[in-house]
């Protein structure tokens, strides 16, 4: 019989705080696809693939609502790569830039 032990997952130095404002960022981002205008239907969106928060804040880019979540988007994966390599100075940076972002 062989017994499988779970690993542990190390979580970066500053994982949590990602976490958080990616959820921020998701929410803001339903938030105003939800108020705003509507955009015409992509054949993309026809693909039956499920919209990304990206693809979502594209859209609303293109429709000129809400902030700029590009630069939002860009600096949590900056925040990604720095948390899992052990930087916290660069996660906490790249955590600055996207919160900064999302004030605009």
């Amino acid at each position: 019989m062989t017994v499988l032990a779970p690993t542990p997952v190390n979580a970066g130095p500053c994982s949590a705080e990602i976490d958080s404002l990616q959820a921020a960022v998701d929410a803001r981002i339903d938030t105003t696809a939800g108020v705003g205008r509507t955009g015409r239907e992509s054949t993309a969106a026809t693909a039956h693939r499920q919209p990304t928060p990206g693809s979502i804040a594209r859209a609303e880019e293109n429709l000129g609502e809400g902030v700029s979540y590009e630069q939002v988007l860009a600096a949590l994966t900056q925040a990604r790569a720095a948390d899992q390599a052990g930087d916290a100075t660069s996660c906490e940076r790249a955590l600055g830039v996207a919160r900064s972002a999302m004030e605009r």
